[in-house]
């Protein structure tokens, strides 16, 4: 018998995991990631000092949606907009935005990165901050190509792209990072970690986003923090 590594995992629509990570649920409906757990405050920290505090925020594959509910708890001037392709990390999404005591949670909304158009999102000048945590690796490189487009067409002026995840740094990896690259890739071709300065950002300049920040994270993990001129 064939054993399917990522039986564990939970699934998208076409079969492929959408979190390598098993996922608790709650009889409402919320989901937890134990990676949220273990990165949410120091994400929190460079939000504070290097994102926002209030505005309007985007959030692109929201998973679970706790981060936006864990975000927004903290500060109080969010407003945070879940988005996502996977219908089951919508319905976790919902039940956080249900359970939240606050109303700055909207959403969630379909919206598919590697697209040139985002549908209902698409309202240029309006954000200040479109996020997205552990996603460009565990999905082709087009979502990556499509995130930072859509950054540099829908952040306002000074609005800010927040990357957090696993990187390569000109060519070099951190061998935990290679050896997650492995993994995703036997898995996917099309996935793997992306080098920071050979790959992201110079498709940032190219849509007028330059780095603002790059802050390093527990795990070989960076927040990456891209602003629009």
């Amino acid at each position: 018998m064939t054993r399917d590594p990522d039986g564990a995992y939970p699934k998208s629509e076409s079969g492929k995991p959408v979190a390598l990570e098993s996922r608790n649920t709650q009889t409402d409906g919320r989901r937890y990631s134990p990676s949220v757990a273990r990165n949410r405050d120091p994400i929190l920290n460079v939000f504070r000092e290097h994102v926002c505090e209030a505005g309007h925020v985007l959030e692109i594959a929201s998973g679970t949606g706790e981060h936006g509910a864990y975000l927004t708890e903290a500060l109080s001037g969010l407003h945070w907009t879940y988005s996502d392709i996977d219908a089951e990390s919508r319905r976790s999404q919902s039940a956080w935005k249900a359970a939240s005591a606050h109303d700055r949670l909207d959403g969630p909304v379909v919206v598919d990165a590697s697209k040139g158009q985002w549908g209902d999102v698409e309202r240029p000048g309006h954000w200040d901050a479109i996020v997205s945590v552990n996603m460009i690796h565990i999905a082709p490189f087009e979502a990556a190509l499509g995130l930072i487009a859509g950054a540099g067409r829908l952040l306002k002026p000074g609005g800010k792209l927040f990357l957090y995840g696993p990187f390569a740094r000109n060519g070099e990896i951190a061998p935990s990072n290679a050896a997650f690259t492995e993994s995703l890739q036997s898995r996917d071709s099309s996935w793997g970690v992306r080098d920071l300065d050979r790959q992201i950002i110079p498709l940032a300049e190219e849509v007028g986003l330059s780095v603002a920040n790059i802050v390093d994270m527990p795990a070989n993990n960076l927040s990456v923090v891209f602003e629009r001129s």
